[in-house]
């Protein structure tokens, strides 16, 4: 079969399994963020622990308290074990990580990043894997998914009190403890099982040390690679167990597995755009959500394939492409397929590597991140960014009418616009400042592998890589350093909980609103016209900002 007669095949089985698959588990994940229902056994365990009544409904500064509480203490308690590593059982010998790359990586993966400045196979035991990173895999996902819900709540909810009663947007102990045990943890196991059997590593061996054909000694690293794999693309994640990633045959040993790690990462954020119809009462609302996710994620694919496809390699008349830097075993269609998911999801895992993309290629994974992680985006926090997105596009359209701009019966007044302008600023400014001190500090610069519009990008990627909670990287860049550790790590921080606290502030404004009627100058919000708003919106808005970037970035590099 031809490449393209590949690329097509997998597209196609890919759409299938998410056609059959996201409304099952939508109305699966709406009935997950219901009030009212019984808690299952380990689930009322897990309240006594936490010594919570799951019961209560929380204002929404009661919610961003105790996100963030929560979170804080992940990054301590994730920092502990990096440092004192070397007293741990299985730590494999290995060394303490230093303060700025246990910093770096505690932040990394509790803001649901998974930045990996170390090699996980030569740098990390299994016990600090599996304790430490895998479990954080599956708390960063279900706080996104519970912020979510959240801010589903106060657009959905009518009037929830007065005075300080008002602007209550659930219970964040009890989202957190539903998506982690009945959503996250059964779909996780089911998949390592699967991923195991396709032949992942799943072990708690040491290093086995082989004769190699040549008769030369070589170190093969093992441990429980499957069950962290699991969580890692269903979770958005991406951190790997090798440092090569979902390269590493041992982590993705073949063509299915890939296609099923792919569906994976998409699995979810599509699901919570479904959930989102079913929660909000009109099922409407979230298929044209749905559809603004998907046809830009297309789109994505699209081009970024034919980026591939069409680009220069190092020998085209023998690899009919551009080959360097990916899998004999995958090719170009599903690299390009899977560098098109990763960025646009925020996993950030790669099954090759985006340093040896072509220019354009480059340029349109970094352009998905840039979007702000919401074709679908990464598990709750691709749904909460595209309903941002949705506000601002009912705002733009209600001053062009006159009318007060409403979305789903909620006035979008003085205070709303304060706070959605708050979101969508946050991360560009993120990113401009920090390719800014990336740019013009010794420090920064002795990262970068490259010169020129390649040099550029290398940094701007890894700023928006981090700024955006994605965590891939341009291959090229060394930044295992006390500059990049602490610039990437504050763009994490801050490039995760700014916008939590502002959704949230958000929706404890709109659950104080009661739901108006329509009139004749409400914008239908579930028809295609608001589709093609939407999509427009979400471009000219990316494009407005970043478009200087890039032209001095990857365009450039193009026509060079």
């Amino acid at each position: 079969m031809s490449e393209t007669g590949t690329a097509l095949g997998q597209v196609a089985l890919l759409a299938a399994l998410l056609v059959l698959t996201v409304p099952f588990l939508g109305r699966g994940l709406a009935a997950t963020y219901s009030p009212g229902g019984r808690h299952l056994g380990a689930e009322r365990v897990a309240y006594r622990v936490l010594r919570v009544d799951p019961d209560a409904d929380q204002h929404w500064r009661s919610y961003v308290g105790a996100v963030l509480g929560f979170s804080l203490v992940g990054v301590l308690a994730l920092y502990a074990l990096g440092r004192l590593q070397q007293h741990l059982p299985y730590s494999l010998g290995f060394p303490a990580l230093p303060a700025d790359g246990a910093w770096n990586t505690a932040v990394s993966f509790v803001t649901n990043t998974n930045w990996q400045w170390y090699s996980g196979e030569a740098a990390t035991g299994h016990l600090y894997q599996a304790t430490g990173l895998a479990v954080q895999n599956f708390l960063s996902a279900a706080v996104g998914m519970a912020v979510a819900a959240a801010f589903v709540r106060g657009l959905a909810r009518r009037r929830t009190g007065e005075g300080d009663g008002a602007g209550r947007v659930g219970n964040f102990w009890a989202d957190l403890v539903r998506t982690t045990v009945r959503v996250l943890l059964p779909m996780a196991l089911l998949l390592a099982v699967v991923l195991a059997v396709l032949g992942v590593v799943q072990n708690l061996h040491d290093p086995q040390a082989v004769t190699t054909l040549t008769g030369g000694q070589q170190s093969i690293a093992g441990g429980p690679v499957a069950s962290q794999e699991a969580i890692k693309q269903l979770g958005t994640n991406g951190g790997g167990f090798y440092n090569a990633n979902s390269a590493h045959p041992f982590e993705n040993p073949g063509p299915i597995s890939n296609l099923l790690a792919t569906y994976a990462m998409l699995v979810i954020p599509f699901a919570l755009a479904w959930a989102f119809g079913i929660m909000a009462g009109d099922r409407r609302q979230g298929g044209a959500v749905l559809a603004v996710m998907a046809v830009l994620f297309a789109t994505s694919v699209a081009l970024l394939t034919w980026a591939e496809m069409a680009g220069p390699g190092q020998a085209p008349q023998l690899a009919g492409g551009a080959m360097e830097g990916k899998e004999q075993r995958f090719g170009l269609a599903a690299t390009a397929l899977w560098a098109a998911t990763t960025t646009g999801t925020s996993t950030g895992a790669v099954n090759g590597m985006h340093d040896s993309l072509t220019a354009p290629g480059g340029g349109i994974a970094m352009f998905n991140m840039m979007l702000g992680e919401v074709i679908p985006g990464g598990v709750g926090s691709g749904l909460y960014g595209m309903l941002v997105l949705a506000v601002v596009t009912v705002f733009i359209s209600g001053l062009m009418v006159g009318r007060t701009p409403e979305y789903l019966g909620k006035r979008i007044g003085q205070r709303e616009i304060v706070l959605v302008a708050g979101y969508v600023l946050t991360t560009p400014t993120l990113v401009l400042v920090g390719g800014a001190l990336a740019l013009t500090t010794a420090d920064g610069l002795a990262g970068l592998q490259a010169s020129g519009p390649h040099g550029l990008s290398e940094a701007v990627y890894a700023v928006a890589s981090a700024s955006n909670n994605n965590g891939s990287a341009f291959a090229g860049l060394t930044s295992g350093t006390p500059f990049w550790n602490s610039l990437l790590g504050t763009c994490m921080l801050l490039g995760r909980f700014v916008p939590i606290v502002l959704v949230l502030a958000l929706a404890g404004r709109f659950a104080r609103q009661g739901v108006r009627p329509p009139s004749s100058g409400t914008l239908p919000t579930h028809r295609p016209l608001f589709v093609v708003l939407l999509a427009g919106v979400t471009l000219v808005l990316v494009g407005l900002t970043y478009v200087p970037v890039l032209a001095l970035g990857p365009i450039a590099e193009s026509l060079s």
